[in-house]
């Protein structure tokens, strides 16, 4: 089975996960415990800044498909060109904190540029969760029409939680959780549930109706390679037991 079919049959059986080391993050000495870790926890398939040589570099490290996260569709060319297997339109979240929004219409331009440029990669376009709800689900269903494969929601850097613990990491996980339900609803393509997402609420957004999870900071944030496997495995973990349930259900 090929690497893309392997992503696909995760999608399928919804227990994909994605682990996330940054669109701005192009260090290479930090990207490479990420990735690594990635593999020996069972990940799906990695998402890295959009860069050639950062994708020949994780490329000869992993043998997981290799995601590219951009937001300039040009970018992607020499990617997929040095081994990239699929792209991302996002992770806006990068952005929030420079003030720069993503509206409707650029991120519609951004896939049909995209598109034409690689009409045959495989294509995930993130829901930008400054939208209302249902503005964001109305997107999703013109992204898809545009050739988007999967649809990726967004929201915990915007979440403010007021409590510790287990209570915590719910809330910090909503916005994109109630984008995931919604949207999963609304399309025929995977949905990917990303954005402030740990073991804790993983179970929860593919109950919510997504196909996986995309998880950053809670792996990239530490320092030990180690404890890094340990997270990226108890959320494959997590996945696991959750879609058995559902499927005995």
């Amino acid at each position: 089975m090929t690497m893309l079919a392997q992503l696909q049959s995760a999608f399928a059986q919804r227990r994909a996960l994605k682990v996330i080391s940054g669109l701005m993050n192009f260090d290479v000495d930090r990207v490479l415990p990420v990735v690594q870790a990635a593999e020996q926890g069972g990940a799906t398939f990695v998402d890295i800044a959009c860069d050639p040589e950062l994708v020949r570099q994780v490329r000869q490290a992993i043998a997981l498909p290799i995601c590219v996260s951009a937001v300039e569709p040009e970018a992607f060319v020499p990617a997929v060109a040095a081994g990239a297997d699929l792209i991302e339109i996002g992770n806006f979240d990068a952005f929030y904190a420079q003030g720069r929004r993503f509206e409707v219409a650029e991120v519609l331009a951004l896939t049909e540029a995209t598109r034409q440029l690689l009409p045959d990669v495989l294509l995930s376009v993130t829901v930008p969760h400054i939208l209302d709800l249902d503005q964001q689900v109305q997107l999703a269903e013109q992204l898809v029409a545009a050739g988007a494969d999967v649809i990726q929601t967004e929201g915990g850097t915007s979440s403010t939680p007021t409590h510790a613990g287990t209570l915590g990491l719910i809330e910090k996980a909503a916005p994109t959780l109630a984008a995931a339900y919604e949207i999963s609803r609304a399309v025929s393509v995977p949905v990917l549930c990303a954005s402030g997402i740990t073991n804790v609420t993983a179970p929860l957004a593919i109950a919510a109706g997504a196909a996986g999870v995309g998880v950053g900071s809670a792996i990239n944030r530490l320092n030990d390679p180690l404890a890094m496997v340990a997270t990226v495995r108890s959320l494959v973990e997590a996945l696991a037991t959750t879609t058995a349930t559902t499927a005995r259900i």
